[in-house]
């Protein structure tokens, strides 16, 4: 039998947050909207490729540095580090997906303990939530920054166990990203995936307990009785 959930574990970007308005970011600076996109899944990859040969570096370092190699050659209306700095501050203005809200009230009110744990920084996951007025519904708010290495590393995991003083098997990461998924389960955590757009899990990577459409499905799955 399962431990029960304790903790619920959200990823911040993508997860939480709706990226969509970065490819404004990108046309505002004279690129292809579309590339919004392409630059971070680059700036995941390198993160990972960084993660794995047992190093690191801040997401805001990674995405800065991979945006200059992604601009380099375009017909910007702005020098590179005018676009670079228009991008990158585009992460501040973020506002939560139309759902994230009242799942997280839903979840906090069922009596379950919130927490982040993002490749991101803490300063964006908090000034996220607090301009949603779910700040407070949080427990703890945790980065890679102040653990071992980035997701899906599992030392990642570990870290937002031991913060939470719990076992990760009591504890359920909350994601769109499939593997973050992974990741997850293979550091002994139950998952749930957020599947906003209707598009296949891939088969390779370790399937969710729960799949969703938005996050206020997500509490009445985890109270219903058996």
């Amino acid at each position: 039998m399962n431990d029960p959930v304790a903790v619920i574990v959200f990823d911040v970007n993508e997860t939480l947050s709706d990226m969509s308005p970065m490819g404004d970011r990108f046309a505002q600076t004279g690129a292809p909207a579309l590339l919004a996109k392409v630059w971070f899944a680059a700036l995941l990859r390198d993160g990972f490729a960084l993660a794995a040969a047992g190093g690191g570096e801040k997401f805001a370092v990674i995405g800065a540095e991979s945006l200059r190699v992604t601009l380099t050659g375009l017909p910007l209306n702005c020098t590179i580090d005018e676009a670079v700095d228009h991008i990158m501050e585009g992460f501040a203005a973020l506002t939560l997906h139309p759902d994230a809200a009242g799942g997280v009230r839903a979840l906090k009110a069922a009596g379950f303990r919130l927490t982040t744990l993002t490749n991101g920084s803490t300063r964006v996951a908090e000034k996220l939530l607090s301009d949603a007025g779910i700040l407070g519904d949080f427990e703890k708010l945790l980065s890679v920054e102040d653990g071992p290495g980035w997701k899906p590393l599992r030392g990642a995991y570990d870290y937002a166990a031991q913060s939470c003083g719990l076992e990760t098997a009591r504890m359920l990461l909350t994601a769109v990203h499939p593997w973050d998924i992974h990741g997850a389960a293979h550091a002994g955590m139950r998952t749930a995936w957020i599947n906003r757009t209707g598009t296949p899990y891939p088969a390779y990577f370790t399937p969710p307990d729960f799949t969703i459409s938005t996050l206020d499905e997500l509490a009445p799955l985890l109270t219903a009785g058996p």
